[in-house]
């Protein structure tokens, strides 16, 4: 069993994958673009699902982890979102990158809290 920061890290990265593949079908005027749009969702992936591992290892509730997980996917997203919102000059793109997002952040969460190993007790010290 994977501890929750590096489940968090291998969940993110495939997760993000799948998200980059569904701008084939909400912005299928970007399918040019696809290889880049793959890779940076997999590298924003990458750097939600760690973040989501680390704040999991804390966490005792799968409930609190899967919200944590939308919500912090969704911040990790917002500056690509508007990036692309103001190239284009289209609003959808905000709804096109964080939707996906949140969602892959959400099943992150629940992935480390369900699959990832919890941490450790600390040994106390004798006084």
């Amino acid at each position: 069993m994977l501890n929750r920061p590096i489940l968090g890290l291998l969940a993110g990265a495939v997760l993000g994958v799948v998200d980059g593949l569904t701008a084939l079908a909400s912005a299928p005027e970007l399918s040019g673009e696809i290889g880049g749009i793959v890779l940076g969702s997999s590298m924003k992936g990458l750097l939600a699902g760690v973040i989501i591992g680390v704040i999991a290892r804390k966490l005792a509730s799968t409930r609190v982890a899967v919200i944590v997980g939308g919500v912090v996917a969704a911040l990790v997203t917002l500056p690509i979102a508007y990036m692309n919102a103001s190239h284009y000059a289209d609003a959808s793109f905000y709804w096109k990158i964080m939707l996906p997002g949140a969602l892959v952040g959400a099943i992150v969460g629940y992935a480390v809290m369900r699959y990832g190993a919890p941490p450790k007790p600390r040994a106390t010290e004798p006084s």
